[in-house]
């Protein structure tokens, strides 16, 4: 009696990501396939070590009782049935059956072996000196009566804890669990390994499947079409498989386990002939194997036949691209509406600007050419009306750029020029006359006096 761990506590995983360390360290070469001969035989241990007992520690995390085993398993098995029956919707993880099968693969931590070393219940019921209870049926009767009566197989709920004992509770509480010393006895124990494989090869008929060699290679059976079409129609079967395949494990067998998942992943996939067994070979089956290499080729085999694709949930996770290696986002171009709205915003200032200075060149250079003209205004009359005439035609458009374009003392010449040109011509007119006068008044007298004198 005593802790199997010698009295360490093992921290308990809290997610399905703890349970499951398949795809931890991908980096291991993949096993090649057993040949002829080949595997792992009676009281073998197998050639991967088991999977460290110490779960990924999780910040905050806070070390929980282990609930009791028959509690797990009997949540992972009501959720096999009803994962089985739904086949079609995408399927998720189940924390209870990754936890349940996470126990199993570590050697059941925490988990307190209550019997007596002593009490070999299960090694005796092989060796034939006791019944199974309740039924009060010996071994030797099953592995010759019961052979090829399904209908006793498959009605019958007793017999199967004693035909495949465990290091947990099942649903028959008559049967005993296995104890670590029973199992290293039993390995042993030549006639109760040998039942133990017949009473195998009795349930893969049942199934529909045949043993085909000392190494664990299966095959269809001769009535594999009527059996499969029975097993994919009774969900309760599928906890049986994950009972057998941990107790092959538990008993030397651990290398047959990886043979029957690969048989049913193939007929489940691809030959699509039970394919409402998958769920719980992808789930539970593929699971009970402690190799995690292992683990990996049979799950990569079933992805590349899993359909539809987007719903495998079982392959290694997505790892995260760091955040340093992420390319930084480029800012984008501005379009060219931006640029277009920009040059039509602009574009009003630049037609204001060369209007404003055209008027102002033109301004000045109309008083440049009145400027220089002041002193011919009195000789070159021409000259000044042409002036007049630029200047009487550019008013319009000075009086209303005056403030902008025109300082005000060149203002006031300007007027001051205009109103001498636009009087002037009058003004002269009459000093011609006058002049006229002037001089034609000379010679007139002149003639009058001549003739007078004459």
């Amino acid at each position: 009696m005593g802790n199997l761990l010698g009295g360490v506590g093992v921290r308990e995983p809290t997610t399905v990501e703890d349970c499951d360390s398949t795809w931890q360290t991908d980096s291991e070469p993949e096993p090649e396939e057993p040949g002829p001969g080949g595997g792992e035989g009676p009281g073998r241990e197998p050639a991967q070590p088991p999977e460290s007992l110490e779960p990924p520690e999780r910040a905050g995390g806070r070390p929980r009782a282990s609930p009791a085993p028959d509690r797990d398993a009997e949540a992972a098995g009501a959720e096999q049935e009803a994962d089985s029956t739904e086949v079609s919707a995408k399927p998720k993880r189940s924390f209870y059956a990754a936890r349940d099968l996470y126990k199993y693969r570590h050697q059941y931590p925490n988990f307190k072996d209550i019997r007596y070393q002593n009490d070999l219940s299960n090694l005796r019921f092989y060796k034939n000196k006791i019944p199974f209870k309740p039924d009060g049926v010996y071994i030797e009767e099953v592995l010759s009566k019961w052979k090829g009566d399904y209908e006793k197989l498959e009605y019958s709920h007793t017999y199967i804890q004693w035909l495949f004992p465990l290091r947990e509770q099942g649903l028959n509480f008559y049967a005993k669990e296995l104890t670590t010393y029973e199992i290293e006895e039993f390995k042993k124990t030549k006639e109760a390994i040998r039942r133990f494989l017949l009473a195998y090869k009795m349930m893969l008929e049942f199934f529909g499947i045949k043993l085909i060699d000392k190494t664990g290679n299966v095959a269809r059976a001769v009535n594999w079409q009527e059996r499969f079409q029975h097993l994919n129609e009774s969900q309760h079967n599928y906890l049986r498989i994950t009972r057998i395949l941990k107790s092959l494990g538990e008993l030397g067998y651990e290398s047959f386990k990886s043979p029957l998942v690969k048989f049913i992943l193939h007929e489940a996939l691809v030959e699509n002939t039970i394919p409402n067994i998958k769920q719980s070979a992808l789930e539970y089956f593929v699971y009970t194997i402690r190799d995690r290499r292992e683990r990996r080729r049979l799950l990569r085999f079933a992805q590349k036949h899993y359909t539809p694709s987007e719903n495998f949930i079982w392959g290694p996770p997505r790892r995260e691209q760091p955040e340093g290696s992420k390319a930084p986002k480029t800012p984008a171009p501005p379009t060219s509406g931006h640029h277009s709205q920009t040059s039509m915003h602009k574009k009003p200032k630049d037609s204001k600007n060369p209007s404003a200075a055209g008027r102002v060149n033109s301004k000045a250079a109309e008083d440049k050419k009145v400027t220089p003209r002041e002193p011919e205004e009195e000789t070159d009359w021409p000259s000044s009306e042409a002036g007049s005439d630029a200047a009487g035609s550019g008013d319009p458009e000075r009086e209303g750029d005056a403030d902008d374009s025109s300082p005000q003392p060149e203002e006031t010449i300007a007027h001051a020029l205009e109103k001498k040109e636009s009087a002037s011509p009058s003004e002269k007119d009459e000093e011609r006359e006058k002049r006229n006068k002037d001089c034609e008044s000379p010679g007139e007298t002149g003639s009058h006096d001549d003739a007078l004198l004459q």
